[in-house]
């Protein structure tokens, strides 16, 4: 079984950046590719980046992409999301998720496989 344990979300102004790290435990870290995806009121889950098993590949949400960097550090079981430039409308809860199918870059909530707690992000005007 493995958890996913988001943290550094937070309030802060447009143009502002913000780092989430979440720390994986209870499997192989770098078996699984990692995703991030958020959630604002009202809305669907949506896919924000993913960076597969060794770090070497990466897939953006168009709105992040240049804004939005997914980094993994295998030997410390985290993936990171740096958030550059951020805007109102990147406020959302963030999740990290886990993918143990070895394949072409997944995009779907339903593909993941195991997902941490979220962690709030609130973008002020």
């Amino acid at each position: 079984q493995v958890q996913l344990d988001e943290s550094g979300g937070g309030l802060v102004q447009a143009g502002g950046s913000l780092r989430l790290s979440c720390a994986a435990s209870g499997g192989t870290f770098s078996r699984y590719a990692m995703g991030w995806f958020r959630q604002a009121p009202g809305k669907e889950r949506e896919f924000v980046a993913r960076i597969n098993r060794i770090g070497g590949s990466t897939n953006y949400l168009d709105s992040v992409k240049g804004r939005f960097t997914i980094s993994r550090d295998n030997a410390k079981a985290t993936v990171y999301l740096q958030m550059n430039s951020l805007k109102p409308e990147d406020t959302a809860v963030y999740y990290c998720a886990a993918d143990l199918t070895i394949g072409a870059p997944r995009i779907r909530p339903d593909d993941y496989n195991y997902w941490g707690r979220g962690t709030q992000v609130t973008v002020s005007s």
